[in-house]
């Protein structure tokens, strides 16, 4: 089955027709190339007979996951050194001006598969949880996280609390099977690794 085909049926399962029917035929008739119909307008589409305002919405709406499905995949950001994440994460996080703890879920070449806020606010011990860190984790099957938080302050140097939080989550890691490679610290266009500095 060839590209247009698949997406005529894609419309056929949105609209609850049949491929075959008269709104599905009309709407490929009006639109006869791939990049026509992608390009089309709500108000273009509501000039078939029998498409309303809610069924055009629908139909844009299946535009857009036919657009998504032709993507070509990107291949995963992959992470060789504290330096990587901080290229990743530093544009991101040095203005932020409270603390943001995130963390990185790679697969098994070390491929960025995901990544997720887990706290904003002051970083503590109660506030980073473990368990939500690895539930994230084994949610997105991760072979191993890379955790990050900012310090607005804009120096990335770790406090007593940043060191106690990653020997936390290095010993749940162990336990459950899922290693965490670092935690990166970034400030002003700066970035500080506990791993690099002996802390993990």
């Amino acid at each position: 089955m060839n590209h247009y085909e698949t997406i005529k049926n894609l419309f056929a399962q949105t609209l609850a027709e049949r491929p075959g029917s008269y709104i599905v035929e009309e709407l490929f008739s009006r639109f006869p190339s791939i990049a026509e119909l992608m390009s089309a307008t709500e108000q273009e589409l509501m000039q078939i007979k029998g498409i309303g305002k809610a069924k055009a919405k629908q139909i844009l709406a299946a535009l857009e996951l036919a657009k998504k499905l032709n993507a070509p995949a990107e291949a995963p950001y992959i992470i060789r050194s504290p330096r990587d994440v901080a290229k990743l994460m530093i544009p991101e996080m040095r203005y932020l001006q409270v603390e943001h703890f995130v963390v990185l879920f790679l697969n098994t070449k070390n491929g960025v598969i995901a990544k997720e806020t887990i706290s904003i606010g002051s970083l503590s011990a109660s506030v980073v949880h473990p368990r939500e860190v690895f539930k994230a984790a084994i949610k997105r099957s991760s072979a191993s996280i890379i955790a990050v938080h900012n310090h607005p302050s804009g120096n990335p140097i770790p406090s007593s609390e940043d060191i106690q939080i990653t020997k936390r989550l290095v010993e749940s890691g162990n336990i459950i099977g899922i290693d965490v490679l670092d935690h990166i610290i970034i400030g002003d266009g700066q970035f500080y690794s506990l791993k690099e500095h002996g802390f993990m």
